[in-house]
């Protein structure tokens, strides 16, 4: 039998309730993306070890005061307490560069609010329905192991174990899969950007 993958908000559920071992799990799964995050903004090995203890540090204390409200998005949440903390160490060892406005300068030119307006937000609940729409319209086995890959974040093996065919017969449905989105995609002339 293979092993199920629980979701992130099983894992937090579980961890408030007690199973320090979902913890565990959740840290491992997403050790890599949170992590490599932190290094790219730090560029020091050492200090992106502190700051992701300091993360985890943080979603422990608010996870035990049951102060998260579990809405489908605990890696969005690490990651924006990773962010906070990147910003907090830059502040505290000031090596955020100073600029002042000069003619040919403006701190305006480069702060940019990447929080989607409305307008964004409909045009991307389109494109996420219109997408649901077309995976929806792919044969089982094709859609099945898209959405393992895609939206639970599988890897190819994990796949193969739950539907119980071959790593290779996996990577080929995926394949196929995403041949015929593109298929029916070019053949409609969809646009699925925002």
């Amino acid at each position: 039998m293979a092993n199920v993958v629980l979701p992130d908000a099983v894992l937090v559920k579980n961890y408030v309730g007690g199973d320090e071992i979902a913890l565990a799990t959740l840290i491992e799964r997403h050790q890599s993306k949170i992590y490599g995050f932190i290094y790219s903004k730090v560029m020091d090995r050492d200090v992106t070890e502190d700051i992701f203890q300091d993360t985890f540090i943080k979603v422990i204390k608010t996870l035990k005061t049951k102060n998260y409200n579990e809405e489908g998005k605990f890696l969005p949440w690490v990651m924006r307490i990773a962010h906070n903390l990147i910003v907090d160490h830059f502040r505290k060892t000031k090596k955020m560069p100073f600029n002042r406005d000069t003619e040919e300068y403006s701190v305006f030119s480069i702060m940019t609010d990447n929080s989607p307006n409305i307008e964004s937000r409909i045009i991307s609940e389109q494109v996420e329905v219109d997408l649901q729409r077309l995976i929806n319209e792919l044969p089982d086995d094709q859609r099945e192991v898209l959405v393992m890959r895609i939206y639970d974040d599988l890897s190819f093996k994990e796949i193969a174990d739950l539907t119980g065919v071959s790593i290779n017969t996996a990577l080929g449905r995926m394949r196929y899969a995403l041949m015929n989105l593109r298929k029916v995609i070019e053949k409609n002339q969809i646009i699925l950007t925002n």
